[in-house]
This record gives structure tokens, sequence and C-alpha cells, in this order.
């Protein structure tokens, strides 16, 4: 039960408030929330919805989490912030943990993904100089990887219209063809950066076979290869990462939303061979890894393992599968993904279900123009589960009447 008092001013006050001074790069929900608690969100005027966004893929342990909460206030009374001239002890205790859980010996921590993947693409191009290669960065269409120029030159052409000159020195290929990125592969490659399951794209699996290959070339080519785990990685998947799905090790892994539970940090892990070619002074940060948002990663990471997250998004992605199944829903073309990382393809745009299920209490996101994404707090109860499948159900059915009318 969430227990903050309501606020008595309406949505739309704080919604034209936004209107007038935020810069406009968002499409909002009018609503203003104004606070959470687990798989819970509630508005300024008092209307409760199932969360079944997450921010996004963010806050994965639930809102509010009591125990991340304790860590915040915590280390806020101890240290927010000191200069990474210095060491602190949660950052070193992040890194440790990082390193343990994936295998890889280096981590540099950032504010954020799209920093993870430019930080990524710096190590590569340093790595690749230093064996004679070029710097080029190969991607995949439908990728997603971040707003900062860089990033969008790994992505969709239409987030480049307006922002030219992209940078050069970044190439894309379809998606699971292995043919299509041997037709590029030359000495100007220095990487090839994946999501292992594409987000933004709709909720899009890399094979398994697809992946292998890729880390064969990599290997033979003394290319780096990249998995962007942002919104996969974290227990998401049912796996603590997704390359745990596939037994794939990569050489280099960015994370970041579900990693401080909704308190901005993100992570570069990279192995010893990648991280050797970087010297002292070629990146930097001043915030990242501070002491405040480490503290919230232990806390979050240290929740994942006592309440068995990863089991229980394996589980639960499952059962909503099957549910979805189920209904024997015409629209409905597939569902895909794994653990809570799920996309629901239907034979129509998927913005105005997203709208009546808001209107019905279930926060969701349209992707991909006709995927519905599903990414909900790992923690979220079966019986929440259930309600969205039942909100779902009911504004299918006012969605293709309307399209009728």
């Amino acid at each position: 039960m969430i227990k903050e008092e309501l606020n008595t001013i309406s949505n739309s006050y704080y919604h034209r408030l936004d209107q007038e001074n935020y810069l406009s790069t968002f499409k909002r929900f009018p609503l203003a929330i104004c606070c959470g608690q687990g798989s819970r969100l509630r508005d300024v005027e008092g209307k409760s919805y199932i969360d079944a966004l997450a921010g996004i893929a963010v806050t994965s342990v639930g809102h509010s989490h009591p125990k991340v909460v304790a860590a915040v206030r915590e280390q806020a009374g101890k240290l927010m912030h000191v200069s990474n001239f210095f060491v602190n002890l949660p950052q070193v205790e992040l890194s440790e943990r990082l390193t343990s859980l994936s295998g890889l010996e280096r981590v540099f921590l950032t504010n954020s993904g799209a920093e993870s993947v430019e930080g990524a693409i710096k190590i590569a191009r340093k790595y690749a100089h230093s064996r004679g290669r070029g710097g080029t960065i190969l991607s995949f269409h439908g990728s997603f990887h971040g707003r900062t120029m860089a990033t969008i030159a790994t992505g969709k052409k239409k987030m480049q219209q307006g922002f030219e000159p992209i940078p050069q020195g970044f190439v894309q290929v379809p998606f699971n063809d292995i043919e299509a990125v041997k037709a590029v592969l030359s000495e100007d490659v220095a990487a090839i950066l994946i999501e292992p399951i594409q987000g933004e794209g709709g909720i899009n699996e890399a094979d398994v076979e697809f992946l292998k290959h890729l880390r064969k070339i990599c290997d033979e080519h003394k290319i780096v290869l990249i998995f962007d785990e942002i919104q996969c990685g974290v227990a998401r998947t049912g796996r603590m990462f997704a390359k745990d799905l596939y037994g794939i090790q990569p050489d280099v892994m960015t994370l970041a939303k579900a990693l401080g539970a909704g308190v901005p940090v993100g992570a570069i892990l990279s192995n010893e061979k990648v991280s050797s070619a970087i010297d002292f002074g070629d990146h930097g940060t001043t915030f990242g890894g501070n002491p405040l948002v480490c503290a919230a990663a232990l806390a979050s990471l240290a929740v994942i393992e006592e309440e068995k997250l990863v089991e229980a998004a394996r589980k639960k992605g499952e059962w909503f599968k099957n549910k979805v199944v189920e209904l024997k829903e015409s629209s409905i073309k597939e569902i895909r993904g794994q653990g809570l990382m799920l996309g629901i393809e239907f034979d129509f745009e998927t913005k105005p279900l997203v709208m009546e299920m808001l209107h019905n209490g279930v926060i969701a996101n349209a992707t991909a123009t006709n995927v519905l994404r599903i990414v909900p707090p790992l923690n979220i109860s079966y019986e929440d589960l259930e309600e969205v499948i039942m909100v779902m159900q009911k504004a299918i059915q006012k969605v293709k009447e309307h399209a009728e009318a």
C-alpha cells in the first residue's frame, strides 16, 4: 500500500507546467506520478497503476524497495560524492561484485547506458588501434544503444535526422544475418556491438548460432565483441546476464537501467585482454561510480540474490507467455522474449492499446510500431500479472471495436 499523502493539485496542472518549462523531447502520458511501492505507482489525483514497464526495465526490484531506500539513506549520511582521484569503498565493493558475477575482469562505472556504450566504443577502438586495425563499429538493424551522437550512429536512421553530420566509422547490417556480417568484414572493423535481445527494436532475440558465429569471427580477426545488456542484463531475462542464456562471453559488456534500481548508474565490463589497451587518462568521469549510486547498486544486487529474482523472472515470464497464448486472441501474432523481457506483437499499431490499458490502470509501452513491451518489476506478484493480462484483453477488444466503428 502506498502511504504518501495525496497532492491536491491535478495531473493536468503539472502536465501544463511541464509543457511550459521542460524541453519538448518526450511525448508524455498526461499523468504526474507522485509515489510508488513495489509494482504499483500512484498519480497526484490518487489513481493507482500496475507498473508493467518498470521505468523501462529499470526498477527491477520494485519501487522504493526498503533495502535500497535504507542503503541510499545510510550512504547519503556518510558520503555522497568524492572525486575519482580517490578510492571510495562502495565503488570497490560494486566493482568486485560485478567482476565476480560476470567473469569479466575490469569495471568502469558510468552514469547511464549511453555513456556505457560510448566508453565501450572508446575501449574497443583503442584496442583495435593497438593491433593495427581501424575503428569501424559494426551494429545491427533494429538496435538501440542510446541517444548521444555516437550511439545514434549505431541505431535507427530516423533518430539521426536533423543531427547531421553523423560521426563516421559506423556500419549497420541486418540482425541475425551472419552473411551480411561477413560481407562487411575488413581490417577497418574494430568491434561488433549487439544487444543479445533487442529492446527498443521490438524484443528480438539473437539466434544462438548467430552469436556463436560472431564470437568465432571476433576471435579469428581480433575484433572486440561488445554485448549491450543495458536492458536485458541484471536478472531481466531469467539469467543474471543475457549472455548466460547463450553461453557466450563477450569481450566487453555494457550495463545500466536495473543496476541502480532507479538511481542513475551504468557500467562497462571488459576482459583483461581488451582492457590492457587503456592507459591513464584515456577515459574518465566526474559522477560515475560515486558512493551514493554504488550503494544503491549493491543493495539492488543483494535484493536480487536474496529474493531469488533471477529464478522469479524465469518462472513468471513462462507463466505470462502461457497465459497470453491461452487467450487465443487472433490479433496477437507472436509473443517473444526471455524472462520478464517480453514483447507481444499485434496485427495493429499498439499505441492506442497502451493508452487504453493506461486508462484502466496498467502502464505498458508500445515499441517497434506494433509490439507491446512488458518489462515489470521482477518481484511483481502473480495477482498483478493476472490483472495486467485481464486489462490487456479488455483493451484489445476496445481498440478493435473502435477500429471497426
